[in-house]
Parts: C-alpha cells; sequence; structure tokens
C-alpha cells in the first residue's frame, strides 16, 4: 500500500471513488494489496490475458500460495542473517544453544544459529572495573552502612576503599554466579571486616594501611576462587580510613598525646645514649688507674724492699762507710728539689741564704749573653734581652737583698 494513494486522505467524490470522510477501510485495502500482488506474479509466471492483467478479483489460492513462499523465503533469509555477530578485540564471545552453554568465540566477524536456536553474550575481559565500598562516587558521599567496622581493640572506625577487578574467565563469569558485581562488593566488604576485626586501631589507621590492603585483595581472590566466579582481584586501594566523626576531637587529642609521650620517650633514649657512653668509659678509666696505681705502689714496695736489704748487706760489712753514703745520697735527692738553702755559720748563730734558684737563672741568662755574641748580635741586645728574661740576676741586687734580709733577721732577734 502506498501512501500516495489518492483514496488516502483525498478530497471530494471525483473519479468514482467515496468521499474521505476518514480513515479508508481495511477490507478495501487488504483488496487493493491483494490485487497488486497478484499482478506481480502474474506478469513473473506469464499469466494469460492482454498484458498479463488479472481481473480485480479475488486471489485464487494458487496465486496467494506464490506469493507466502516468497515470503517465507525473504524471512528466512533475514533469519539466518541474524545469527552473525561481531566480537571486538577486547571481548570474548559466549554461545548458548537453547540456554546452554556451547562454545567461545574470539574477537571478529562471527556466525551462530539464530534465534530460538542459539543466542550469544559478549562479555569484556580486558576492561577494569571497580566497585566502591564504604563511598559513591566521592569521599564525601559515604555509605556508613558499609565503612563502619569495628577493631580489634572494640574502637570503631571509618574505612573507606575501592575495588578493582577484571575477568579471567567469561564462562564463569556468566554462568556460575547470577549477579557477580554484588558478589564482589559483598565479598570485598566480608574480607575488610575480617581484617579490621584482627588488628588494632593505630595499626588500622596509620602503619597498617597498605597491609590491609595486601591481606584484603589475598583473602577475595580467595573467597572468589573458592565461588569459581572467574574474577581477578588487581588492586584494592584504601582511600580513607579515621574515627568515626563524633569522637574525630578526642581521638585527635589522644594522637597528640601519643606523639608528645613518644617524643619524650626519644630524647630520655638520647640523653641516656649521651650520658650511659660517658660514665662508662669513667669508670673503665678510674679502674685502669686504679690497677696501674696499685702495680705502681706494689712495684716501689718490692724495689724498696730489695734495695734496703742490699743495703742492710752493705751496712753490715762497713756501718760508718755505708752511713756517710746514705747520708750524702739522701742530702743530694733533697737538694735536687729545692732552690732555697739556709746554712748555719758555726761561731757566730747567724744564717746564710744562698738564692740557688737566682744563681741558677744568673748562669743561663750569661749563657744566652754569649750564644748571642757568638751569633753576630750586638752585646746589648743580649744583655737586654738577658735582662728582660730574668731582671732580679744582677750580683748587686742580690748583695742588697741579702744584706737587708740578715739585717732584718738581727733586729729580729734584738727584738726577742
Amino acid at each position: 500500500m502506498s501512501l500516495n494513494d489518492p483514496q488516502w486522505g483525498g478530497r471530494g467524490n471525483g473519479g468514482g471513488r467515496r468521499p474521505n470522510q476518514g480513515p479508508p477501510d481495511l477490507e478495501e485495502l487488504w483488496r487493493d494489496f491483494n490485487r497488486r500482488l497478484s499482478g506481480m506474479i502474474g506478469k513473473k509466471g506469464g499469466g494469460s490475458g492482454g498484458g498479463g492483467q488479472l481481473p480485480p478479483a479475488n486471489l485464487s489460492p494458487r496465486m496467494l500460495g506464490g506469493g507466502a513462499g516468497v515470503l517465507l523465503v525473504l524471512a528466512f533469509i533475514v533469519w539466518l542473517a541474524s545469527g552473525f555477530y561481531i566480537v571486538d578485540a577486547s571481548q570474548r564471545g559466549v554461545v548458548l544453544r537453547f540456554g546452554k552453554f556451547k562454545e567461545t568465540t574470539e574477537s571478529g566477524l562471527r556466525w551462530r544459529l539464530p534465534y530460538p536456536i542459539e543466542a550469544h553474550e559478549l562479555v569484556n575481559i580486558s576492561g577494569v572495573r571497580t566497585v566502591e565500598v564504604g563511598y559513591r562516587g566521592s569521599e564525601r558521599n559515604k555509605v556508613l552502612k558499609e565503612a563502619l567496622m569495628l577493631t580489634d581493640d572494640e574502637n570503631i572506625i571509618n574505612i573507606q576503599f575501592a575495588v578493582q577487578y577484571i575477568l579471567k574467565d567469561p564462562v564463569a563469569y556468566v554462568f556460575n554466579n547470577r549477579h557477580p558485581d554484588d558478589s564482589v562488593m559483598q565479598v570485598a566488604e566480608t574480607a575488610i571486616r575480617q581484617i579490621v576485626g584482627k588488628n588494632r586501631m593505630d595499626f588500622v589507621l596509620y602503619e597498617g594501611r597498605e597491609q590491609i590492603a595486601v591481606d584484603a585483595a589475598q583473602l577475595m581472590q580467595e573467597t572468589l576462587d573458592l565461588y569459581d566466579t572467574g574474577i581477578l582481584i588487581s588492586k584494592v586501594t584504601m582511600q580513607n580510613a579515621q574515627p568515626p566523626e563524633q569522637v574525630q576531637a578526642a581521638f585527635d587529642d589522644a594522637v597528640k598525646a601519643g606523639q608528645d609521650r613518644e617524643r619524650q620517650k626519644n630524647e630520655g633514649q638520647a640523653y641516656a645514649n649521651d650520658v650511659i657512653p660517658k660514665a662508662q668509659g669513667t669508670a673503665a678509666r678510674l679502674l685502669q688507674e686504679a690497677e696501674g696505681y696499685r702495680q705502681r705502689i706494689i712495684a716501689t714496695a718490692e724495689g724498696d724492699a730489695s734495695r734496703f736489704k742490699q743495703i742492710n748487706v752493705e751496712y753490715a760489712k762497713a756501718p760508718e762507710v755505708t752511713r756517710t753514703r746514705m747520708y750524702l745520697e739522701t742530702m743530694q735527692q733533697v737538694y735536687t728539689n729545692t732552690s732555697k738553702v739556709m746554712i748555719d755559720a758555726k761561731g757566730q748563730g747567724n744564717l746564710l741564704y744562698l738564692p740557688l734558684d737566682k744563681l741558677m737563672q744568673a748562669t743561663a741568662a750569661g749563657a744566652l749573653a754569649t750564644d748571642s755574641a757568638a751569633a753576630g748580635r750586638p752585646a746589648q741586645s743580649a744583655a737586654s734581652g738577658a735582662a728582660a728574661v730574668q731582671p732580679e740576676a744582677a750580683p748587686p741586687q742580690l748583695d742588697r737583698d741579702t744584706r737587708s734580709r740578715e739585717s732584718l733577721r738581727s733586729r729580729e732577734r734584738e727584738v726577742r
């Protein structure tokens, strides 16, 4: 039927046509369609009559059967063509025959038996799929029913994480689970709750976040393999982990107190590491000095005892000589350690003062002047240098000092 038919929407009663007062009659349309179809079939079959035109009468059963056959052939061709489908490089085709798995197909143009004998499903195996637990889209859109979890030390924390996975077996993904994405979410939530419930709050919030993600991915994979879902967990990402908002301020105070405690412990440990080695070194030094002193005293005592024995033997042989020798050695040792000597003059009761230290300095100054003159320097500079080194080395000054001291001592004796 053509929409350009003058009987459709035409106006007026011209040409013996019925007046257009509404939609055309369905019976008339059906008769017109039969006439046109029979005319086409008559031309192809070499029908009789001038030009092969059939009278506008009802179709015969033969003609009607021929038209239906053509329609059936066309419909059969279209039905066979519906079995073609295209599989992309990132997909796998799963062919079903009467609802039962038959085969999987690779990428390219494929053909299967048309519906309802066979059907196919295209499964994307290379695309990364993501499941969000504890939030949706953004961390601000929290789902507290999924995010709130209980730790081993009976604290509640808010955890948000994402699970990324791919398909490793499209057949298992299609047939073994009715809702595989929901299964991944439930398995992820169960695994995280199990791991968090076995650890303390500080471990979950701070140092153990990466370890929890690794353990959760492993536990999820084991559970999904147990159910044979055909899913491979690629990564678990911890988006956020914190206490509930109602106790956030108190938790921050507790964290600061813990940090202060650790800082003070570290400072005390550093002080101990600085003081203890010094004290240990001082103690070791004192022990070594005491041991050395003990050894020195013992050796000195043994040496003195041995020397006394030797002197005793010699004294027994010649007492007078030995006594005189001991006296001389003792006096030599005493005078070696002193720079002033007091001598009692016999018969006068006066003490003579011998400034040995001054005499020694004067001797040293004279030797210095001699060396300077031998080196070619002026005698005056050498004398001035000697005077600068020891200005009290002049003999006249020594005589005056000696006389003044003797006069003072005589006056003291007279006063007494």
